[in-house]
């Protein structure tokens, strides 16, 4: 019963999109200008990087939170924690509050990632950072932060760990999400972010 508690949690928060308040504080709908992504890339453009900094943090910390109080309860390696972290990146994908239309869930996957592998997750943000900063993409750096946490989830946690296959979840959830990128970035239109 906890352990279906803590998904829950981990959705519903997953699901609280703070980039959407942050530009409906401002009067903007953030799905309406810019690139129409709710992430902070798109708020960063629209309403200032400090603004956009913030709301990365926010982001991060939805899926960093519930992970690491499953985490705490349950043990690092639980499936239940695991699948915690994975339904808040589902939640921000898919927000239960705003009809299913949501986000990439990279900053929220590497608050995930922090909580339950932390090398990994702190591997993965510094590998958003620096490959954004090459590429001028945010989709790049996206994309290449969550390859990388996958080998260095296994090599720390195990092939078969519920970590790893977390780390793989993710991973295949932000190409799925990123496949507009993706396409864009192979005819090179991915326009600098």
């Amino acid at each position: 019963m906890p352990g279906a508690l803590f998904v829950l949690t981990g959705y519903l928060l997953g699901s609280v999109l703070f980039g959407l308040i942050a530009a409906s504080r401002a009067g903007l709908d953030l799905r309406e200008t810019g690139s129409g992504n709710v992430g902070a890339t798109n708020v960063g453009r629209l309403l200032g990087k400090s603004t956009g900094r913030v709301v990365l943090v926010l982001d991060a910390l939805k899926g960093l939170l519930p992970t690491l109080g499953a985490h705490l309860v349950l043990g690092r390696t639980d499936p239940f924690t695991a699948a915690t972290g994975f339904a808040a990146s589902l939640g921000h994908c898919y927000p239960i509050w705003y009809r299913l239309k949501g986000g990439k869930a990279a900053a929220t996957s590497a608050g995930v990632l922090l909580a339950i592998t932390p090398w990994a997750g702190a591997a993965a943000a510094v590998s958003f950072i620096v490959i954004k900063k090459l590429s001028k993409r945010a989709s790049v750096g996206s994309l290449s932060a969550s390859a990388i946490a996958v080998p260095i989830v296994g090599w720390l946690d195990g092939w078969t760990s519920a970590p790893f296959v977390l780390a793989v979840a993710l991973l295949v959830l932000i190409v799925w999400r990123h496949r507009d990128n993706i396409g864009r970035l192979a005819r090179g239109e991915e326009p600098p972010s």
